[in-house]
């Protein structure tokens, strides 16, 4: 009997909850860290892009609007079922990343554990960066933190799942929806985790994943109108400059890159939490 051939396979992209082809109808060859061929990623365009805000900004209102609760509950449900495609992600860790399987092994099960901590972040986020204010009066005066909205989030380029997850997981714990451009060279995890957040209690639109060239899609993505913020987290160097300026005159909030990677298995603050946050002041009448 010959030797079975594989199925050769060619992910799409995730836009408002389902899985659509690029619109160019392009694609491109994911390899190995031995550049061994892994599968064919679809390579998203500018329209993709357009695409990808609109369903952001549709999910957006009732993303934000759901408890805190409620949001903490679905990022949990995230948890448990990477947690159930664990030896998948592990295998795609380690060859896109080029690690032994044990280290593999840590990198998956340090991406699970994000998730659960910032489940657990939801309700109590409102009570660290609120306040109850003191004023000269008969009033009341709350600051309450809200979600910015619709977030581009360039994901890391060499941390393929810890990373990713680092940076998407406090979009959406703060009640924002998040537009994501996976790793150029290393999409298969974010690719996974597409499938996983499609499975999930995650309202589709509230995360959208595209893979492609990170130079092609970056400058769309800061200079669109309808984005109120910008991670840059995965950003070539030679590119944040002008990126950072791009946001600017369609008046972004910006969370810029370090000049190093960080070390994303390293423990968490409240930094990224508190980044797509703004503050709302209410004041409200004590009455007689």
């Amino acid at each position: 009997m010959s030797e079975r051939l594989s199925v050769a396979k060619t992910y799409k992209l995730y836009i408002g909850g389902a899985f659509p082809r690029s619109e160019s109808g392009r694609s491109y060859q994911v390899r190995d860290s031995k550049s061994a061929f892994l599968a064919n990623a679809a390579q998203a365009s500018r329209k993709d892009v357009r695409e990808a805000v609109v369903a952001a900004r549709k999910a957006f209102g009732g993303w934000a609007r759901a408890t805190a609760y409620n949001r903490g509950q679905v990022l949990y449900r995230v948890a448990e079922l990477l947690e159930g495609r664990r030896e998948q992600f592990v295998t795609e860790v380690a060859a896109s990343e080029g690690v032994p399987l044990k280290r593999a092994q840590s990198i998956v099960d340090g991406a699970i554990d994000r998730w659960v901590w910032y489940a657990g972040w939801t309700d109590k986020i409102a009570t660290v960066l609120g306040a109850s204010n003191p004023v000269a009066g008969p009033y009341f005066s709350f600051s309450v933190p809200e979600p910015t909205g619709v977030v581009g989030v360039l994901a890391p380029q060499s941390s393929s799942l810890l990373g990713l997850v680092s940076v998407v997981a406090p979009v959406i714990a703060t009640g924002n929806t998040a537009v994501v451009v996976g790793s150029q060279d290393r999409p298969l995890p974010a690719i996974t985790l597409s499938e996983v957040l499609a499975t999930s209690d995650v309202p589709g639109g509230v995360v959208n994943i595209l893979t492609g060239r990170t130079a092609e899609l970056a400058p769309w993505l800061a200079s669109h109108a309808d984005v109120n913020a910008l991670d840059l987290a995965g950003a070539p160097e030679s590119m944040t400059a002008e990126l950072e300026k791009s946001a600017a005159n369609t008046v972004k909030r910006v969370l810029r890159a370090k000049p190093a990677e960080p070390d994303w298995a390293a423990a968490q603050d409240i930094s990224r939490l508190r980044a797509f946050l703004e503050t709302k002041t209410v004041w409200h009448p004590m009455g007689v």
